[in-house]
């Protein structure tokens, strides 16, 4: 097996889950790639949030008194002794405008007081209070011995987590007493665990020479290939050995690229006219949308179009996307569409008298335009489900006033992203479920960037989230990290879900384990494909989690060897590709910085793979 080589320099100080004075994983600013700003939000929303008993269910009226501080979401909880009936596990109501869902709040344990005892306390119990009071007692006794039963179970590193999950289940698939569980509504996935999960380092892919910070964007998985963009080209690998099958040269930097592939295994991707040269003091403009046969490594067609706020210069896009037969392009001042197999013009970008344009699209099942309407100073930004054969519109939804722009999570089921008020951290405050036939709200769902890993860049268009995935009528979310169980160094998270239709949270969790935090990355079928970041002394992890019961069955778990881990982490986590597929984890780069400027004397690379030792 081909090794790393020895692992990265590394910044000051542990970074979170590390204990002191041992060897931090990942370096000041994730690797080798130009880490994009996580505190950055997506698209600068500038105005409050709407006022009180607006649509769309927010705020909500804030509780009469503040409560003391919790722990992050997602984290074991004493529940109430009382609880409404039916009210799923750690989403307890919160105070609010009639009818608004919870959203998983935590909420603090209520104090058990026995029947009949005076507020001011004073007196002798008689029997039947004491009765009370010792049942009650016990109670608490055995929620607190469940909690450190659960509490107490270590990680085995790589095998079935034995404590399950909040579901209670000891195996990904089935019940404690060796049952099928319940099978998730969008039906079973494709991935299945191998006999022996421990991976090796199937390949890695040095840096391609640079002048400058480079993007390269987009990394797609076939049935027999690895194709990841360069400098200048697209480039094919065995997706089991990594040789190299096939390099595209194309005439400029791939500045965007679909994240959606046909049947057929075509993609569409958006490039620079021309080669950069050193010394240049602009870029090309990223003008040129085409379309890349992945199978046989060829460009079918490229074109560019004039119009909107570019005039008789050439229009340029920053992100593209693909439904059905269409290729959808988008930007700031406006969007075009082609036929997927031929490359005609579909519609150009245009600005009506109201300064609307569409500035980005959403694909996949259908295709869903983001339009934006109004000044600079005064946006307004509706959602229009598209005829992907002509642009009509089928159905729209406007989001809430002084939005500048919104992320396409799901077209179908349609969930979208946005800031409200510029109130959320990451590019989040809230998600919008949407019916895309009517263009009614369906349910709206809080779930701000504080509370939840999730996060929409500002530079990765509308179809720019990342870690956060919608199946089975549900989305998906990982909470954000917390204090674990075990050492008190150690951080977790969980993925918890919530129910399109209602908004409410879902009963149950899946876990991370003490030291890693999940991460969700795609659906297969009804269940849910996460990575698991790992602790300082262990590899990463993939894991199936049941759309349904949310249990978890390990897929794949990397080498612990600190060269192979360091590698691993080496890349950015909020700027990187991860793509898992057929058995096989890929992790590349999307930015690479200019030569020179890393703080790294070791080598650094484009991407990694692993896969079964067999």
């Amino acid at each position: 097996m081909t090794q790393p080589p020895p692992p990265p320099s590394q910044p000051p100080g542990p970074p979170p889950g590390q204990p002191p004075n041992q060897p931090p994983g990942q370096p000041a600013g994730g690797g080798f790639g130009l880490s994009k700003d996580p505190q950055q939000p997506a698209g600068g929303y500038g105005t409050p949030p709407p006022p009180q008993n607006q649509p769309y269910g927010y705020p909500q009226t804030p509780p009469q008194s503040p409560p003391p501080a919790e722990p992050g979401y997602g984290y074991p909880q004493t529940a109430p002794q009382s609880m409404p009936a039916g009210q799923p596990a750690y989403s307890y109501p919160q105070q609010g405008a009639p009818g608004q869902p919870a959203y998983s709040a935590p909420t603090q344990p209520m104090a058990a007081q026995p029947a009949g005892a005076s507020a001011g306390g004073g007196g002798l119990l008689n029997k039947t209070q004491l009765q009370i009071v010792i049942a009650a007692c016990l109670a608490i006794v055995l929620i607190i011995g469940g909690g450190f039963w659960y509490s107490s179970t270590k990680d085995d590193g790589g095998k079935q987590d034995r404590a399950g999950n909040s579901s209670g289940g000891t195996d990904g698939g089935k019940d404690g007493k060796g049952e099928e569980s319940q099978a998730a509504p969008d039906g079973p996935g494709t991935e299945k665990a191998p006999a022996d999960t421990a991976s090796k380092v199937a390949f890695q892919l040095p840096l391609p020479p640079r002048i400058d910070v480079t993007g390269v964007p987009g990394s797609w998985v076939t049935d027999k290939a690895y194709v990841k963009t360069g400098v200048n080209t697209i480039e094919a690998y065995d997706a089991t050995k990594g040789s190299k099958l096939w390099t595209l040269p194309l005439p400029g930097q791939v500045c965007a690229a679909s994240r959606h592939l046909t049947d057929d295994n075509k993609t569409a991707v958006v490039f620079e006219a021309k080669k950069r040269a050193k010394g240049d003091k602009g870029y090309p403009p990223c003008s040129e949308v085409g379309v890349v046969d992945l199978t046989a490594g060829k460009l079918l067609w490229s074109k560019s179009v004039t119009g909107g706020s570019s005039g008789d210069e050439k229009a340029r896009f920053d992100q593209v996307t693909i439904s059905g037969n269409t290729v959808a392009a988008g930007d700031l001042s406006g969007s075009a569409a082609f036929d997927l197999t031929t490359g005609a013009v579909r519609w150009k970008p245009t600005v009506d008298a109201e300064q609307c344009r569409d500035i980005g699209y959403g694909g996949g099942k259908a295709l869903i335009a983001v339009r934006r309407c109004g000044s600079y100073d005064a946006p307004s930004v509706t959602i229009q489900a598209l005829n992907p054969e002509n642009g009509t519109p089928l159905s729209s939804f406007k989001m809430p006033d002084g939005l500048e722009d919104a992320r396409v999570v799901s077209s179908d089921p349609l969930v979208v992203a946005a800031d409200v008020g510029d109130t959320g951290s990451f590019g989040i405050s809230d998600f919008f479920s949407i019916d895309i036939k009517t263009g009614k709200l369906r349910a709206r769902i809080a779930a701000p960037g504080d509370k939840y890993l999730a996060r929409c860049s500002a530079s990765d268009g509308v179809e720019g989230c990342q870690f956060v995935v919608v199946g089975n009528d549900r989305i998906y979310l990982p909470t954000e990290e917390h204090e674990g169980t075990g050492e008190s160094y150690s951080r977790t998270n969980e993925i918890v879900a919530f129910d399109l239709a209602t908004g409410k949270a879902v009963s149950g969790r899946a876990d991370a384990g003490n030291g890693y935090h999940s991460l969700p990355l795609r659906m297969d079928g009804g269940n849910i494909i996460a990575y698991k970041w790992p602790p300082y002394d262990k590899g990463g992890q993939v894991v199936s989690i049941n759309g349904a019961t949310l249990k978890e069955t390990v897929l794949l778990v990397n080498p612990a060897d600190k060269t192979v881990r360091d590698a691993e982490t080496s890349f950015v986590e909020t700027g990187s590709e991860y793509r898992f597929e057929n058995g096989r984890l890929f992790i590349a780069d999307d930015t690479l910085s200019e030569p020179g400027t890393d703080s790294s004397s070791s080598t650094k690379y484009l991407a990694i793979s692993f896969g079964p030792k067999g």
